[in-house]
């Protein structure tokens, strides 16, 4: 009786487990069982090793053979167990040496001819082989992938044959370097593509620089969808491990991880039609949803209204956790979801409530339901609420203006304000906690008459008043202030404001 026992990893949300497969040739009639939570995918490897290994001139040996993949209890699903069961194979019946695999991990799905494809999940996997201090042998087409995780040890190939020349120790695998790209990130858009709209770009300014939520309500075309489309280009850059976090959660996405979005703020723009499983991830085997794959960028949501009531509700949680938690009677997975919601809303069903043309017919109702379809707790969460108007006459007359700053220069502002933030408290402002505002978004006297006349006019709960300060202060940070200010404290109370049914689309009390 011969055992080989390969190292791999499963998938379990963003985490890689290490699985123990242990292969077990015994005498009696030939077969080839496969235990420890498989699922159809793992059990179907059985016939893609058995042709592999005959196809390359192996013996596939004619014995019992029983493939252990433990922790027992840990499901298994996917083709990333067909390389490591193959090898197990070939060194349990003698074919290859079982101590050219010492210090190694392996995954990847095999071909009936042998050669390596591709698996998701890899970035998780390389972050977890790099603390158990082993090499990982994988598809070559994942290499680039595992290799973003710094001093990761990856050793790539395209076919069995070249694992088991390095098993053997015939022709050794090359460890692949990890590909050093360009540190700028180019942009293909840029917000003095837009006419007029400086309002906007300065909200925008503000919200990129504390991390804050915001609200545009305008007319159809009015370039709401523009604005936000440019938001990233502003922002600050991710850092390593912001950027191996989003990577991850993309990596065990359904479509991977692409390296061209590399340390790259990514913007998701569900329709609205989305449920709430696809907002916030779900299934048999729970997949990260929008808002997971928004981490560390900006969940878009055009035409707010028009989605779900109940799909909308569902972000209330993860706005304020930066975090997603989905139970299934087997198991609970979390997800990381610290995203920037940025929306767009049309002020009526319509969309022209407030148009000098008149062109609204929509009744006092029809505003009243369209709008209340967003929750005042949602609205409560949202920083910042301002308003788009359209600019036709600027678009057909082109006139640009030529004093108008590029996403390069305000991000240079945001940049510095975005340092002094994280020299400060450590983290942008829009995550302070309570005693962190006591600490650092300070009032005078007079600033908080101020608050607490908006505060009674505009009916602000306790939440929002500590988001008027978190803006406030942001400001103050774009100001080169040590202090908040009056006229920061006003500007914030001024993207405090309602939308209502109104000739002006927006309005104050105050």
């Amino acid at each position: 009786m011969s055992v080989a026992i390969i190292y791999s990893r499963a998938q379990d949300g963003i985490n890689a487990p290490l699985v123990t497969v242990e292969v077990h040739l015994s005498r009696g009639l030939p077969g080839f069982t496969i235990v420890g939570l498989p699922e159809t995918t793992v059990k179907e490897s059985k016939e893609r090793v058995r042709s592999a290994i005959l196809n390359n001139q192996f013996e596939f040996p004619l014995s019992r053979i029983t493939i252990n993949l433990a922790p027992a209890d840990l499901p298994k699903e996917g083709g990333r167990f067909d390389l490591p069961i193959a090898l197990g194979i070939l060194i349990a019946s003698g074919q290859i040496p079982e101590k050219g695999i010492e210090g190694h991990e392996v995954i990847g799905e095999l071909s009936l001819t042998g050669e390596l494809r591709s698996v998701t999940g890899v970035l998780p996997v390389s972050m977890a082989m790099k603390q158990s201090q082993r090499s990982l042998i994988l598809p070559m087409t994942n290499a680039d992938e595992a290799a973003l995780v710094e001093e990761s040890i990856c050793k790539p190939a395209i076919h069995l044959l070249e694992v088991c020349a390095h098993i053997t120790g015939t022709e050794p695998l090359k460890v692949h370097q990890r590909n050093q790209s360009s540190s700028s990130i180019q942009y293909k858009t840029d917000l003095n593509d837009i006419y007029g709209h400086e309002h906007a770009k300065r909200a925008l300014e503000i919200a990129a620089t504390g991390g804050h939520n915001l609200l545009m309500v305008g007319p159809p075309g009015s370039g709401k969808t523009m604005l936000a489309e440019r938001m990233p280009t502003i922002m600050p850059p991710m850092t390593e491990e912001q950027a191996l976090e989003s990577a991850a959660i993309a990596s065990i996405s359904r479509h991977g991880f692409s390296l061209e979005f590399w340390k790259q703020r990514i913007i998701r723009s569900p329709h609205h039609s989305a449920s709430s499983v696809a907002l916030v991830g779900g299934g048999s085997h729970p997949k990260p949803g929008e808002i997971s794959l928004a981490h560390n960028g900006i969940l878009f949501l055009d035409e707010l209204p028009e989605f779900d009531r109940k799909v909308l509700e569902v972000l209330r949680e993860p706005l304020e956790s930066g975090r997603i938690v989905i139970s299934r009677a087997a198991k609970q997975v979390e997800y990381p979801a610290n995203f920037q919601l940025i929306a767009a809303m049309n002020p009526c069903p319509c969309g022209y409530l407030g148009d000098k043309s008149g062109r609204c017919r929509c009744t006092e109702e029809q505003i009243n339901r369209y709008q209340q379809k967003i929750s005042g707790p949602l609205m409560d969460r949202i920083d910042m609420v301002i308003e788009v108007n359209s600019i036709p006459n600027a678009i057909i007359n082109q006139s640009k203006d030529e004093n108008a700053e590029s996403s390069t220069t305000i991000r240079e502002r945001v940049m510095t304000a975005f340092n002094k933030q994280l020299n400060r408290s450590g983290f942008v402002n829009s995550e302070l906690k309570t005693k962190d505002i006591e600490k650092y978004c300070k009032l005078s006297d007079t600033d908080k008459l101020l608050l607490q006349t908006a505060t009674t006019k505009l009916g602000l709960s306790g939440r929002a008043i500590h988001r008027v300060m978190k803006v406030a202060r942001t400001i103050a940070d774009l100001s080169n202030s040590k202090t908040i200010l009056t006229q920061h404290l006003s500007e914030a109370i001024s993207y405090r404001q309602k939308v209502n049914k109104h000739q002006n689309i927006i309005s104050s009390d105050i």
